[in-house]
């Protein structure tokens, strides 16, 4: 993170100590007329759809859709895609029941006490996210939902008073918060609810919150640089061209888009691959990008070259990753329960409604599924599109992005996942050699996910520690140390892979320097064979310059019924049998819940474990 990041930190710290960041961003609303409804309406720079002329093919017959409606109806929200809270106000964590103080300083707020509990708690009912269900459900069963959508975006900001409380603290819920209201801004436009008293007052909101995004963003760019800045570029972006009236707003425009092209440059690796080791948080981008590309083009705005390659890129890596049964990906990496803008009835882990859209902004997209194509309907995605050219079909074979660490085999509908590469920005989880094998769909041998980020310290090392992941421990250590929250020391070193085919199946070669606070020179070397056209794979681990007196540990995470439809068996280099162990653990499918699972664990006292996994059948 270099000196950089500390002496900001420092200087951060001490404004918020001294009270300057209480005068940076004053307790100061912003109260009359930026822009009338007839300008309103007759809006002139064109957003991603255009409300009178929706080419998203109706269906009232989404059952769910029409639940989630009702159970809004009644005072409860969704969180993280799975769980449902009766929550009146916007400042009170439903887990802990704690309310946070609604007229404090933002600058005061503690989010990291276990008093508080995770504050994202707070933070996902003021994403508003929940409006696009609202709006769908609007669109699909021919119900007006303008009342209720005002109504709930009035009560926050009347609620919220200007920098003040939890929801004032972090800029990227901010910025997020600002997209999706001027979504129902757009949706809403012409719909006699929306006055000119109303008007007022929601635009004066959306001004004083990116006043504050643009005023800290120099935050982002040093301290978090990562997805966060994205969002807050992009919010700067759509606010700047869709909001004219704005003093700032073409220096946000401008700003905005040249800080979102730098950082897509920077975040994204020529691979496809993203900085943050994180699935989840590589789709938040994807959604981003294809919003921000969308939206300069319909406003004859470009990006430049380097995104759209790094978007394409990027496209191409999730496709490879992906199960194509039901659009799944390996659980690699954190994962906070993030969909930014949830604009289709497919599951929460299923990526191909936002990889389709991206894919409809760069090509021109081949005939899919109407459930599918929902999602690039509302986001205009293939409307500007000028080329005939189709993506490439990802077939089957072995795939190497040595620049970030990631190995995949697909062959047979199975797909083979591990990672080992080098560190260039903080690491999250401890994760290095995290095998993952999927079959048709099915998780045979999974990741355990995130549950939640303020946890107790024990389920925090978990989850984001080696112990969660199929891959080598020695003893109970994890492969870097931990520390606070999300920081780890010891950073794994010479990390390194090859991969290839060979006359009877596809290989996969890796290893890494890590454990350099158990000893010296310790490196894990992981082979992984799998044969053509079989459900059978040969691991091997060699762990060199293990301390003396510690044992090695083998971890496998298996889904639920694994034992039944496959054998798996170890043996040490002499070729004797290692008896498998059963230990308790811990499966998170979305964040916040977790569900106790079996860990089975081959330990040796050598160096070397050599197994096999195979179907039964």
């Amino acid at each position: 993170m270099g000196w950089r990041y500390v002496l900001f930190r420092a200087r951060y710290w001490l404004q918020a100590k001294t009270g300057i960041l209480k005068l940076r961003f004053p307790k100061r609303a912003t109260r009359r007329s930026l822009m009338t409804i007839r300008e309103w309406r007759n809006h002139k720079p064109a957003f991603l759809f255009d409300p009178e002329k929706l080419t998203v093919e109706r269906n009232a017959g989404i059952i769910g859709l029409k639940w989630r409606v009702d159970q809004m109806n009644k005072g409860r929200f969704r969180y993280f895609s799975n769980h449902w809270f009766e929550v009146a106000d916007w400042h009170t964590n439903p887990l802990t029941g704690f309310v946070y103080p609604k007229y404090q300083h933002w600058s005061g707020v503690n989010d990291l006490s276990p008093k508080t509990g995770d504050i994202k708690y707070v933070w996902e009912k003021s994403r508003f996210t929940f409006l696009y269900d609202l709006i769908r459900y609007d669109f699909h069963f021919s119900e007006d939902q303008s009342v209720k959508v005002f109504e709930l975006i009035t009560d926050w900001i009347d609620k919220n008073p200007v920098n003040c409380g939890p929801n004032w603290k972090c800029s990227q819920e901010i910025a997020l918060r600002v997209l999706n209201w001027t979504f129902a801004l757009h949706y809403y436009r012409l719909s006699q609810t929306l006055n000119q008293l109303l008007l007022d007052r929601i635009l004066s909101s959306i001004y004083d919150q990116m006043c504050h995004v643009a005023t800290n963003i120099r935050f982002s760019e040093i301290a978090v640089r990562n997805n966060h800045l994205l969002t807050e570029a992009l919010g700067l972006f759509t606010t700047g061209l869709q909001f004219p009236c704005f003093p700032e707003s073409e220096r946000w425009r401008s700003h905005g888009k040249r800080l979102f092209e730098r950082e897509i440059c920077s975040q994204i690796t020529p691979e496809g691959t993203y900085l943050q080791f994180s699935m989840n948080y590589h789709r938040v981008v994807i959604q981003l990008m294809t919003w921000a590309i969308q939206l300069a083009e319909f406003n004859n705005e470009w990006f430049s070259e380097t995104v759209y390659e790094q978007a394409d890129a990027s496209l191409r890596f999730l496709r490879i990753c992906m199960d194509e049964s039901n659009g799944r990906l390996p659980h690699y990496g954190h994962n906070d329960g993030a969909l930014f803008f949830p604009l289709s009835e497919c599951d929460f882990r299923d990526f191909r409604p936002q990889l389709i859209a991206l894919e409809s902004v760069l090509y021109r997209l081949k005939e899919s599924d109407a459930v599918l194509n929902e999602e690039k309907e509302w986001l205009g995605a293939g409307q500007t599109i000028d080329t005939e050219e189709q993506m490439e079909a990802i077939l089957d074979g072995v795939f190497n992005f040595r620049e970030e660490g990631y190995y995949v085999v697909r062959d047979a509908a199975t797909v083979t996942f591990l990672r080992c590469g080098n560190y260039y920005s903080r690491p999250f989880q401890a994760d290095h050699n995290h095998l993952d094998i999927w079959i048709n769909g099915r998780n045979i041998l999974r990741d355990a996910g995130t549950w939640l980020y303020n946890a107790d310290d024990e389920s925090t090392r978990y989850f984001s520690g080696t112990r969660s992941h199929n891959t080598i421990m020695i003893e109970n250590f994890d492969q870097m140390q931990k520390q606070h929250r999300f920081i780890w020391t010891h950073w794994i070193t010479n990390a390194k892979g090859k991969s290839g085919t060979a006359d009877d199946g596809f290989w996969i070669e890796t290893e890494f320097e890590g454990f350099r606070h158990v000893g010296k020179g310790i490196v894990h070397r992981r082979r992984v064979v799998k044969k053509a056209d079989q459900l059978h794979w040969l691991v091997e681990d060699r762990v060199l310059n293990v301390p003396k007196g510690m044992r090695i540990r083998q971890l496998w995470h298996p889904d639920e019924g694994f034992l039944d439809d496959f054998r798996i068996g170890a043996v040490d280099e002499q070729g004797f049998e290692i008896p498998v162990v059963l230990e308790n653990g811990w499966y998170s499918e979305v964040y916040g819940e977790k569900s106790e699972c079996d860990v089975m664990v081959y330990e040796s006292g050598g160096n070397f474990i050599q197994t096999v996994i195979e179907s039964r059948a």
